[in-house]
C-alpha cells in the first residue's frame, strides 16, 4: 500500500506539478465548486429563454448581449490589469458575479421573470468578465511562474470541464424536478468558494519598475504594435478568431439542435452538454501530461481542422448517441487548441505585455462571441440549427487552411 501510495504521489508531482504551489491549490481549489455552478448556469438560462421565447434568434441574442462588452472594452480591461493588483480585481468581479446570480435566483423564485430581465442581467455580468477573463488568466503566471503554466492552464481546463460535465446533469436534474431558480442560486453561493480561496493565496505579483503615465489609448495601441510584430502572437490570435467566431456556439446551437432536431426534452441537452465536457476533460488531461514539452503551434493548425470536420458530423446526425459521440471528440480537440493557444501566447510575451495581450485573447475568444452567437442564432432560425453546425465547420476549415497557407509562404519567403 506504500509503494502504490508514493506511486500515485510521484506520479502527481510530475505530471500535475502545478498542484505543487499551495497558492494555486487554493486558487483551483475554489474554481472545482465555482465552475458547476457556472455551468448550472448556463445551461439553465439557455433553456429558460428558449422556454419563455420558442426563438433561436432571442436565444442567440442574450450571448450577443453578455459578450458585447467583452468586444467592445476588453482592450481597455488589459490595461487596467497591467497596472493594478490582480488579486483585487479579482474580489470585487467574482463578488458581483456572485450578487447576479442571487438577483436571478430571485426574480425566477418569485415568478417575476421576463426575457429584458435576463438581457440586462446578461449585460452586466458580461461588464464584469470583461475584466474578470483577462485578470484571471494573467494572475495563473503570478501564482505558479512560467515553468508550469501551461500545466496550469491545463488543470484549470481539466477543472472546466469537469465542471462542464457535471453542471449540465445536475443542471438537467434540478430544472426537470425543481426548476431553473435552483441553478441559479447554488451557482451564486458556489462563489463563496472561490472568495474564500483568493483571500487565502499570496501571489507575487510583477509589478512594472518605472510608473507609466502614458494615457489609455497609447497604451492599447503599443500592446496592440507589440502583438502585430511578434509573429507567433500575431498568428495565434488571428487563429483563435476564427476558432471564437465559428467554433464555440454550443450554448445557442445545443437547446435548438435537441429540441428541433433531436426531439428531446432537456435530460438530453444536458446530456449533450456532458457529453462535451467529457470530451474536454479527457483533452485538458491528455495536454497536462503532455505541458513539459510546452506548446506546439503545429497542434493549433490540426486540432482546429479535426473541429471543423466533428462540426460537420453533428450537424448531419440524427441521433443522440451519435452526437453526444461527435460532441466529445470536439472537447477534446477544442481543449487542444485552446490550451495550446493560451500558453503560446502568455509563454512568448514579456511581462508588461502580459496583461494586454491576454485582453485581446479575451477579445477574440469570448469577445468574439457576440458575432458568433448572432451568427448561429440567425442561421439557426433561418435554416435550422443542423445546417448551422455544418456552415460553421466548413468556413473554419477554409479559413485555418488559408491561414496555415500563407505562414507556409512566408516562411519559404524568410528562407529564400
Amino acid at each position: 500500500m506504500k509503494n502504490i501510495s508514493a506511486s500515485i504521489k510521484d506520479f502527481g508531482k510530475t505530471n500535475f506539478h502545478a498542484l505543487t504551489h499551495k497558492n494555486f491549490r487554493y486558487y483551483w481549489s475554489g474554481q472545482c465548486v465555482s465552475l458547476i455552478g457556472t455551468w448550472m448556469q448556463n445551461i439553465g438560462q439557455s433553456w429558460l429563454v428558449f422556454t419563455l421565447t420558442g426563438s433561436p434568434f432571442l436565444l442567440g441574442l442574450v450571448g450577443t448581449i453578455q459578450f458585447l462588452p467583452v468586444t467592445v472594452f476588453s482592450l481597455f480591461a488589459g490595461v487596467v490589469v497591467d497596472r493594478f493588483p490582480k488579486k483585487k480585481i479579482l474580489l470585487i468581479t467574482q463578488s458581483i458575479s456572485m450578487i447576479l446570480a442571487f438577483v436571478l435566483s430571485f426574480l425566477v423564485f418569485t415568478h417575476k421573470v421576463r426575457y429584458e430581465h435576463i438581457l440586462i442581467l446578461a449585460l452586466l455580468l458580461g461588464f464584469t468578465n470583461t475584466l474578470d477573463m483577462p485578470t484571471r488568466q494573467t494572475f495563473i503566471v503570478e501564482v505558479v511562474g512560467k515553468k508550469d503554466l501551461m500545466n496550469a492552464i491545463a488543470l484549470n481546463s481539466a477543472t472546466f470541464n469537469l465542471a462542464r460535465i457535471l453542471g449540465p446533469a445536475v443542471g438537467a436534474v434540478l430544472m426537470s424536478k425543481l426548476g431553473a431558480a435552483w441553478c441559479f442560486l447554488l451557482n451564486g453561493l458556489s462563489f463563496v468558494a472561490v472568495i474564500f480561496g483568493l483571500l487565502q493565496i499570496e501571489p507575487i505579483p510583477y509589478v512594472r519598475k518605472e510608473k507609466d503615465k502614458s494615457k489609455i489609448i497609447d497604451e492599447i495601441k503599443d500592446g496592440l504594435k507589440y502583438i502585430y510584430k511578434t509573429p507567433i502572437l500575431f498568428k495565434t490570435v488571428l487563429m483563435v478568431t476564427v476558432m471564437g467566431i465559428f467554433a464555440f456556439n454550443y450554448n445557442v446551437l445545443l437547446p435548438v439542435f435537441t429540441k428541433n432536431v433531436l426531439r428531446q426534452s432537456e435530460g438530453t441537452y444536458g446530456f449533450l452538454m456532458s457529453s462535451l465536457g467529457i470530451g474536454s476533460l479527457i483533452g485538458a488531461l491528455t495536454v497536462s501530461l503532455k505541458s513539459k514539452s510546452g506548446p506546439k503551434t503545429r497542434i493549433l493548425v490540426r486540432s482546429s481542422i479535426i473541429v471543423s470536420i466533428l462540426l460537420v458530423c453533428t450537424g448531419l446526425s440524427r441521433y443522440q448517441y451519435l452526437t453526444a459521440l461527435t460532441l466529445a471528440a470536439t472537447g477534446i480537440f477544442n481543449i487542444y487548441f485552446s490550451t495550446t493557444a493560451n500558453s503560446t501566447l502568455q509563454i512568448n510575451s514579456e511581462d508588461k505585455y502580459r496583461g494586454r495581450v491576454m485582453s485581446v485573447y479575451a477579445l477574440v475568444f469570448a469577445g468574439s462571441t457576440p458575432v458568433g452567437n448572432f451568427f448561429s442564432g440567425t442561421t439557426a432560425d433561418r435554416f435550422g440549427a443542423a445546417w448551422a453546425f455544418i456552415v460553421s465547420g466548413i468556413i473554419i476549415f477554409i479559413f485555418i487552411t488559408l491561414l496555415a497557407m500563407m505562414h507556409k509562404n512566408i516562411q519559404k519567403e524568410k528562407l529564400r
